[in-house]
């Protein structure tokens, strides 16, 4: 099928506005990958002591000419999603071995949880984190002993930063391992429901955690379509992964030998091969624009819109707001996920899953099917899935239809004809909505305001009862140079209930929302924010504000802002405790959140 002309023009228009960067960037790349192989530019000494705890591997590393695998890990056994990495080290040797290289663990990143870190002080350290992820993973690979790496993160912050080091080091192949979702326990639904049976105080913390416990409940990522898999369908869409392997759970016998062929891949893709894949030729403008058309085909998270411009940049690649707008209008929202619908993501794969989805949208013509991916040239390899073939795994034509039409619908018959997600603009600057959750009649709210500055004193505002009329809730100060920018999923349940009750309710915030943003339009990563003197840092109470998903605006209605002062806040609490006293450089150095909100690129 021919590719659709927006896609097209979108495309030719971000390799255009990237033209220098990205020649600049592949230029360096090609520079790197000429000097050959990285061991050979190390002294004696150098080389001892990188293979000095090999063992009988150390000869094969000093004197032959096999490739040198280097494991990039986010494993800590604290994240349910990344418990699973602690044997995959094992695993991704023994098939090097297998193959003829060795691997090594070339160094740990962190990764922290949203989920724990949610509605506390931690959080204002999460979209940071990102930037870590890559400084430790640049540091890992800075041994320059590695001919390909495995990077092996799941989570909110940990793809992200890991793709922007592996773009760093694009001179080198990169593929990306996932862990799988856990399998499913209490429906997300019920948990949402009694999470906001909780704030209203229909039922106590003892039910509340009873709750949360049934649907948190083993290894492997929430099973929610929040950020961590959002990060899983990208990789896929964006050919990091091996085909189908997003959505394996954990600890299986397919999860092993996913892992085991993943490795065995990345040493067969090396430089010292016959099928060299470096990273820089993979992550290039046709596979961004896929991983965005993923995105809004499934209605995945919001924050992916914060990640992928800082992702890109680190390729020499320029993404704008208005990319994700042309794609999201010409893009089938085809899937209902919690918190789009009630599937999680177990069924929704068991549905058909990405490899369904990357078929339909290769037919209609939405996906550049001649992308470059670890696996080979094009998506032709991502339209089959895996199947255990003895102790490997082999790739079988999957069902081109899909196995439930509750879950999971054909591009010529979408739940919505266009994306998940809203770019909207207008007198209080440019923010982005996940509309895909949202019902349609709450796509438009105009509404009297409400300003507070943290998402505490909108949860004391409800129990005190204040919110008896239509509103929309402003919380600003919330932006990455004013606190790190911390989700503000912990108003989710508060304002979902005020809808219960009828009242038209919206946020309007320079904060973020969690992946798992629900049923309440959001207007989210405001920009500017109200730390550089935003428009949202003008407003007052009782000014009415139009929250239109529909038009892509978001407007004081009936406001000459450019009449009044921004208000200003005192943020010095923001930057001790909890570590906040280490991440001072990056508050006053981070980029806006309409560029990805980066410190490092």
């Amino acid at each position: 099928m021919p590719l659709q002309d927006s896609i097209a023009r979108v495309t030719d228009r971000i390799a255009e506005r990237s033209k220098s960067t990205r020649q600049t960037y592949l230029d360096r790349m090609q520079q790197a990958a000429e000097e050959g192989p990285r061991r050979a530019h190390l002294t004696c000494g150098n080389q001892a002591h990188a293979y000095a705890a090999m063992g009988d591997q150390q000869n094969d590393l000093a004197t032959g000419r096999m490739p040198n695998i280097g494991i990039v890990t986010a494993y800590n056994d604290m994240l349910s999603a990344h418990q699973p990495y602690e044997r995959f080290p094992s695993l991704i040797k023994d098939a090097a071995r297998a193959a003829g290289a060795t691997a090594q663990v070339a160094g740990g990143v962190p990764a922290m949880c949203d989920g724990v870190t949610q509605g506390q002080v931690g959080m204002e350290l999460s979209l940071f984190s990102r930037d870590v992820i890559a400084l430790a993973t640049g540091i890992a690979l800075s041994h320059n002993t590695f001919d390909a790496a495995v990077y092996l993160g799941v989570c909110d912050k940990i793809v992200p930063g890991l793709v922007m080091a592996a773009a760093t080091f694009g001179y080198i192949p990169a593929i990306f391992l996932p862990a799988g979702p856990m399998t499913s326990g209490l429906p997300n639904d019920e948990k949402a429901k009694v999470r906001q049976q909780f704030a209203t105080g229909e039922v106590g913390r003892d039910k509340l955690m009873e709750a949360e416990m049934a649907s948190y409940h083993g290894p492997g990522t929430c099973t929610f379509y929040g950020t961590a898999n959002s990060n899983q369908m990208l990789m896929e869409f964006m050919g990091l992964h091996l085909p189908g392997s997003s959505f394996v759970n954990p600890n299986t016998p397919l999860r092993d030998a996913l892992t085991v062929a993943g490795a065995t891949r990345a040493t067969e893709i090396t430089a010292l091969g016959n099928d060299y894949r470096p990273a820089a030729q993979v992550l290039d403008e046709k596979a961004f624009v896929n991983g965005i058309v993923g995105l809004m085909a499934t209605g995945g998270s919001t924050n992916l819109i914060l990640h992928l411009p800082a992702m890109a940049r680190a390729a020499g690649i320029l993404l704008e707001l208005e990319d994700f707008a042309e794609i999201s209008a010409a893009t089938p929202m085809m899937a209902k996920v919690y918190p789009n619908g009630l599937a999680d993501v177990n069924h929704f794969h068991a549905a058909g899953g990405l490899t369904y989805m990357i078929g339909e949208l290769l037919d209609a013509g939405l996906l550049h099917a001649d992308s470059t991916t670890v696996m080979g040239d094009g998506l032709k390899d991502y339209v089959k899935e895996p199947k255990l073939k003895g102790d490997g795994v082999i790739w079988e034509t999957a069902p081109r239809e899909t196995q439930n039409d509750k879950i999971l619908r054909p591009a010529t018959d979408p739940f919505q004809k266009t994306g998940g997600l809203a770019n909207l603009t207008g007198n209080l600057g440019q923010a982005v909505m996940k509309v895909s959750a949202v019902k349609e009649d709450y796509h438009v709210i105009e509404a009297p305001c409400r300003i507070f500055e943290d998402q505490e004193s909108v949860k004391a505002a409800f129990k005190a009862g204040e919110f008896t009329s239509d509103t929309v809730v402003v919380v600003r100060f919330q932006g990455p140079s004013a606190n790190g920018m911390p989700e503000l999923h912990s108003l989710t349940p508060t304002l979902a209930v005020l809808q219960d009750r009828g009242l038209r309710v919206a946020l309007v915030t320079d904060g973020r929302m969690s992946g798992a943003s629900g049923k309440v339009p959001a207007a989210i990563h405001l920009a500017p924010e109200a730390a550089h003197g935003g428009p949202i840092a003008k407003l007052q109470d009782g000014d009415v504000i139009r929250v239109d998903a529909k038009a892509g605006t978001v407007d004081a209605v009936g406001v000459d802002l450019a009449t009044r002062e921004a208000v200003t806040r005192d943020l010095s609490g923001n930057g001790h405790g909890i570590g906040r006293e280490l991440f001072a450089a990056f508050r006053q150095n981070v980029g806006t959140a309409d560029t990805g909100a980066a410190v490092v690129v």
